[in-house]
C-alpha cells in the first residue's frame, strides 16, 4: 500500500467510529419511535398497576414498602420514573408499595430514664415529641413521670409520644425519728416531709414490746439526708401479746421483659408466685405487654420470696424478708426453780 494512502484511511476509519458512537449515544439519550409515556399508578393497587404496565410492555418491579396514612396497605405510594416520562418499552418502573397504619401497642415508659426511652421508642417506630420538666419528689431527675398516649393504647407507626419528665425536687430530707410514733403519725408526717415509706413490717416483739401499731425501728437513722425517691422502711409492733411469724407489707414495681424472638404487640404470660409461711400462691397470673410495668403491693408472712415467671420460664425472684433465727410464742416465760440446770 502507498504510503500516502495511510493518514486517509486511518482518519476514515476514525470519523467511522466517531459517528458510530454518537449514534449509539443518540440513540441511548433519544428514545426510538416505539416509547412510552409513563402514566401515573400512584393510588392502584400493587396488582392492578402490574397489568397496567404490562400492557403498555413496562416492567413492573416492587422495590420497597413504606407505612402510609392516605393509602390503604397493597397501594403504590410512589413511583420512579415519574408519570408523564418519556421511556423505551420494556423499561422497569419501580414502585413503593404502602403497608398502611401499622398499629402498635403503647410501650410503658414510666420511671425509665431518657436512653432507655430513646431506645423503647426506635424499637416501636415511634417519635418523641414534646418533652415536659416538672418538679417531683417521687421520681428521679430525668426520669418519666408520665406520657400521652397512655401506656397499651393503640398507636401507629410514626407516631408522636410526649412526655413529661422529673427535673428533681427536694435535693435532700433530713429523716426524722419514727420510732415511738404510731403509724398512721409516721405516714401523716412522712407525707408532709416528702419521705417515701418502703415496707412495713409487723413484728411480734414479746410482752416487753412496745404497743400495737407503735414503729420500733427504722431501716435509715434519723437525721440521715436521703433523697425524695429513696424508700424508708419501718419495723411496726404487732403487740405484746402476739407472737409468731413477721408479716410485711412491699410495694412492687415489676417491668416485664421483652423476650427474643417476640413480635410486635404480642403478649407473655406473667405469673408472679409468693412463698411465704402461709404456703405458695399466685398474686399474679395474666398475659401482659413486653415492657408493661406492674405495680402493687403484697403482704408476706414470715420468710417470703416472690418468683417472677414469663411464659413458664423462671426469669428471676425477689426475697422480701427471712423470718429471724428464733421467734416468740405465747408461753409465759417462767424462772427456773432452785437447784434445776439451766
Amino acid at each position: 500500500m502507498p504510503r500516502d494512502w495511510v493518514f486517509p484511511i486511518v482518519f476514515a476509519c476514525f470519523v467511522g467510529v466517531v459517528v458510530w458512537f454518537a449514534h449509539e449515544i443518540h440513540g441511548f439519550l433519544s428514545p426510538p419511535s416505539d416509547t412510552v409515556t409513563v402514566p401515573s399508578f400512584v393510588g392502584q393497587s400493587f396488582g392492578d398497576a402490574s397489568s397496567s404496565a404490562q400492557r403498555m410492555h413496562l416492567t413492573a418491579v416492587e422495590v420497597d414498602h413504606a407505612t402510609s396514612d392516605r393509602y390503604p396497605k397493597g397501594v403504590v405510594v410512589t413511583q420512579r420514573p415519574e408519570a408523564g416520562t418519556k421511556v423505551r418499552e420494556g423499561r422497569q418502573v419501580s414502585f413503593v408499595v404502602s403497608d398502611g397504619m401499622v398499629s402498635r401497642l403503647m410501650p410503658d415508659l414510666r420511671y425509665q430514664s431518657m436512653r432507655e426511652v430513646e431506645l423503647d421508642l426506635s424499637r416501636a417506630h415511634l417519635q418523641l415529641g414534646k418533652v415536659t420538666s416538672v418538679k417531683s419528689d417521687v421520681v428521679p431527675e430525668g426520669h418519666v413521670i408520665a406520657q400521652d398516649p397512655q401506656p397499651l393504647a393503640n398507636v401507629y407507626e410514626g407516631g408522636t409520644v410526649n412526655l413529661t419528665v422529673s427535673k428533681g425536687g427536694i435535693a435532700e430530707i433530713t429523716l426524722p425519728s419514727f420510732v415511738g410514733m404510731k403509724v398512721d403519725d409516721a405516714r401523716t408526717l412522712a407525707h408532709k416531709l416528702g419521705v417515701k415509706l418502703g415496707q412495713l413490717v409487723w413484728t411480734p416483739l414479746g410482752a416487753h414490746g412496745p404497743a400495737h401499731g407503735v414503729i420500733a425501728r427504722q431501716s435509715v437513722a434519723p437525721g440521715t439526708k436521703v433523697a425524695p425517691y429513696d424508700p424508708v422502711s419501718l419495723q411496726v409492733s404487732a403487740g405484746p401479746n402476739e407472737s409468731g411469724y413477721l408479716l410485711r407489707q412491699v410495694h412492687l414495681l415489676v417491668s416485664v421483659p421483652v423476650p427474643q424472638g417476640i413480635g410486635p404487640g404480642q403478649s407473655v404470660k406473667v405469673v408472679l408466685r409468693m412463698r411465704d409461711a402461709t404456703g405458695q400462691y399466685d398474686i399474679y397470673r395474666a398475659y401482659a405487654q413486653p415492657g408493661q410495668k406492674l405495680d402493687f403491693t403484697v403482704a408476706a408472712l414470715g420468710t417470703s420470696v416472690v418468683d417472677f415467671f414469663v411464659d413458664d420460664v423462671l426469669v428471676g425472684e425477689t426475697r422480701l424478708g427471712n423470718e429471724p433465727a428464733a421467734v416468740y410464742d405465747r408461753r409465759p416465760k417462767t424462772s427456773p426453780s432452785p437447784g434445776a440446770t439451766p
